[in-house]
């Protein structure tokens, strides 16, 4: 992805000297022309290599359809700036013109003034499906979806299917149609057939005789990402039908929009167990980042866990004497802590990705605790026994190794029970696991820690019983 980026940044910069060329000598066709070469994903790539003037102006000599498919790809930021530098008539031809589900993710990142004014040029039909949309809680099959789709009959020919299809399947609309569906008269869906299969059918053949059930494919509208993931990976989509609970065909996904989306989520998550700001999922890109941006993506989870390790100070201090009694017992506390945060932070992952792909859920919930628990006591015998040998070759110390070792089983044991129940409660409780039991795990795994090696040590070096 990184590099499909950078090479259409790269596209965009080699036709870069003859747009300047060609605005300076005022050359409106030849930028036209010119413009007409540009793919429009390569156009709001190197969009960012234009002036601010040289932005708007290009942006009225594209043609509609080609304006609207880059306003479309381009950034937030830059939508907002041309929506900005446009009279009604220009903004309104383009909002009208966009797709669906694009037009609606626009609106979702408007500040409400600037709303109602965009609102207000929306035709009437447009305007109601766009507040049908926005309704929609945000990662659901509904917030994904385009309600832009043609519905056949199943008394239809496959001749009159076909012209129906080229009859109804307006200019504007650039969604991929790979299936359409075909549903009664009060719009409830009742099967499917792929274009491919629609063109091969003799004319007279009636689409009831040949189309597919639907029933395994279509999504509940409310459907969360994760899962409208799963139903196009299970069958291998190239889109599905939306349904609500009565089985009334609302709209469809198509496989470019939950891979952009899937993604997304995924970029999301990483950047939440690195302890970084997700930012919704947007991409760092050293091509673009500056680094104000990305102290501030990363600044605030620094500071909120530094905080939160001032507990470890806290703890070190209380065992002050401890340490100063055997102080050999500072050694072995970097290599305790850190191998019980890679234990916990692999199992948190592991359970992280498993609620994220459906393959951890309510139904095997205790299938899996006791497969983990099972393998934190395992893993702890393993890891105790390699410290304990660790320890007693450094320091030559039965009663220190036994500390060590047994400390470790312990440590392990409670990183990956963390690792294993922060997730869960964080789902419980409606929270994004990736955000709370990510960044928190290796953190109380470090507090915790400390104390169970302490409380250890002092069962097994009687000089240090207080």
């Amino acid at each position: 992805m990184k590099n499909g980026l950078r090479k259409r940044i790269e596209v965009f910069a080699l036709f870069l000297p003859e747009i300047k060329e060609l605005l300076q000598a005022k050359d409106f066709n030849g930028l036209k022309s010119l413009f007409k070469t540009i793919p429009s994903t390569d156009l709001a790539e190197g969009w960012k290599l234009l002036e601010p003037k040289e932005k708007i102006f290009i942006f009225k000599l594209l043609g509609t359809k080609k304006a609207v498919e880059v306003f479309e790809n381009l950034k937030f930021s830059e939508q907002s700036f041309i929506l900005n530098n446009l009279d009604n008539a220009e903004v309104s031809q383009i909002i009208n013109e966009m797709a669906s589900d694009v037009r609606a993710d626009l609106f979702k990142d408007l500040p409400q003034k600037v709303f109602k004014k965009l609102f207000s040029l929306i035709n009437k039909e447009k305007a109601r499906d766009l507040t049908r949309l926005l309704d929609y809680k945000e990662g659901t099959a509904g917030s994904l979806m385009t309600t832009e789709f043609v519905e056949l009959k199943k008394d239809m020919t496959a001749r009159s299917a076909m012209l129906y299809i080229q009859e109804n399947l307006r200019a504007e609309h650039r969604e991929n149609i790979y299936s359409v569906f075909v549903s009664d008269d009060n719009h409830h869906l009742i099967g499917s057939i792929s274009l491919q299969d629609l063109l091969k059918a003799p004319p007279d053949i009636l689409v009831k005789d040949i189309m597919e059930s639907a029933e395994f494919i279509k999504i509940d509208v409310n459907s969360s990402v994760e899962e409208v993931g799963g139903q196009f990976k299970r069958y291998d989509l190239l889109d599905a039908p939306i349904v609500d609970k009565e089985n009334t065909l609302l709209g469809i996904i198509t496989v470019d929009d939950i891979v952009a989306t899937i993604e997304k989520q995924a970029t999301k998550d990483i950047y939440e167990i690195g302890k970084m700001d997700a930012k919704g999922g947007e991409i760092i890109s050293y091509a673009r980042i500056t680094v104000r941006e990305l102290i501030k993506r990363r600044a605030g989870w620094l500071i909120l866990l530094l905080i939160f390790d001032f507990l470890t100070g806290t703890v070190l201090k209380n065992f002050e004497h401890t340490l100063s009694s055997v102080v050999a017992l500072a050694f072995f506390i970097p290599m305790l802590l850190d191998t019980g945060g890679n234990a916990g932070a692999q199992t948190s992952i592991t359970i992280i990705r498993g609620l994220a792909t459906g393959d951890v859920n309510l139904k095997n919930i205790f299938k899996i605790i006791k497969l983990e628990l099972i393998t934190a006591a395992l893993m702890g015998l393993i890891v105790g026994g390699v410290a304990f040998g660790r320890a007693f070759l450094l320091q030559k110390d039965f009663f220190l190794a036994s500390t060590v070792g047994l400390s470790m089983l312990f440590i392990a044991i409670l990183a990956i029970v963390t690792g294993v129940f922060l997730p869960l409660f964080s789902k419980k409780v409606g929270l994004d696991p990736a955000v709370l039991a990510g960044p928190i795990t290796t953190s109380i795994v470090d507090i915790l820690g400390l104390i169970i090696y302490f409380k250890v040590a002092q069962f097994f070096i009687p000089a240090l019983r207080i």
